[in-house]
């Protein structure tokens, strides 16, 4: 039970639950009581967790989000809105700081000024120096996405090597031997972005296991760069029937170009990949995915972060999601080899 349903129950809305619970403004007595009867009603408890955070300084989290210049993927914006509604639902700001390039001092600033009580961090890179900044600031922080010491901080992430593997096994099933993966793109890998790294790790012990020959593209996140990929993949390995991917910013792209060089999909060419909802369904046909439930992840971000906050010294938690691979009609048996001229 949570303040939202204490609140549709009284009458009354999350804030006035919230001041009720906590006494940081005044409640008439009638609303009070009111508030109080359906509390008893259902026996509702609140956890330490929240009962840290009414006594925090500023009832704010922060997001760290990508550098405001570049365009967030669709993905990238449902990890901000989940994470907007789930603080939403605890009666919590969100202050959102870009961070990277000219941005840094956005973050040094919400460090620093402690203008928050806590922060979740996106785009996370295997060695990434904004974790170290706020373990030595003793921020209470969580990550979307995990460092190479995973043990040493609260995350939640997606099983890329995992999923990426399975896409890899469910193309090989098809009968597919020649298969690429189109990752992110090449400055991400050089940074040290997790995703690209552990898709990478899969997508190799996949192919070695199943003993299939793959290679590997690098590709920007957007549909012309996505193009310009599966047009090297044909030109420079038309022996390729399925194509695995991470990168659902180029997904139109991709289908673009397979579709100029007559490469039918699900008839002559197969595509699998990890991805959001919303660009696995428009891709067509529809994208056979492990669809990343970011709307979920946000809201286990904040979820950690709360109890992070309640308890600094606890010992950190994890959260690795491995979602199933949704079976559309991108994937279908692989095609007879036959050059393309």
């Amino acid at each position: 039970m949570n303040i939202g349903e204490i609140a549709r129950r009284s009458g009354v809305s999350r804030s006035t639950v919230s001041y009720a619970l906590s006494g940081k403004r005044t409640v008439s007595e009638a609303t009070r009581r009111r508030i109080q009867e359906v509390i008893e009603e259902l026996d509702y408890r609140p956890n330490a967790a929240a009962r840290a955070l009414k006594e925090g300084r500023t009832r704010t989290i922060g997001l760290v989000i990508p550098p405001a210049g570049g365009r967030l993927t669709y993905m990238q914006l449902e990890f901000v809105a989940s994470v907007l509604e789930a603080a939403a639902r605890v009666d919590l700001d969100v202050l959102l700081s870009p961070s990277g390039g000219d941005h840094d001092r956005s973050f040094e600033r919400i460090v620093s000024g402690r203008r928050v009580d806590g922060v979740i961090v996106m785009e996370i890179r295997l060695d990434d120096p904004r974790v170290t900044t706020l373990q030595r600031a003793r921020m209470p922080f969580v990550t979307i996405g995990h460092t190479a010491q995973a043990h040493e901080v609260c995350w939640v992430d997606v099983d890329y090597a995992t999923l990426i593997g399975r896409c890899v096994d469910h193309l090989a099933d098809l009968g597919h031997r020649d298969i690429a993966l189109i990752n992110r793109s090449a400055e991400l890998l050089a940074a040290g972005y997790g995703p690209g790294h552990r898709a990478r790790d899969g997508f190799t012990s996949a192919v070695a296991r199943r003993g299939l020959t793959g290679v590997e593209y690098c590709c920007a996140d957007d549909a012309p760069s996505g193009e310009a990929c599966v047009e090297r993949i044909t030109a420079t390995h038309p022996e390729v029937t399925a194509i695995a991917t991470i990168n659902e910013a180029a997904l139109p792209g991709v289908q673009r170009a397979l579709e100029r060089a007559g490469r039918e999909i699900p008839a002559r060419f197969s595509i699998a990949g990890v991805a959001a909802r919303h660009w696995a369904e428009e891709f067509h046909p529809q994208l056979t995915a492990a669809d990343v439930p970011a709307l979920e992840m946000g809201s286990i971000a904040v979820e950690l972060l709360i109890e992070r906050i309640a308890e600094p010294n606890a010992a950190p938690r994890h959260r690795l999601l491995a979602p199933p691979i949704s079976l559309r009609n991108s994937t279908g048996p692989a095609p007879a080899y036959k050059p393309i001229i």
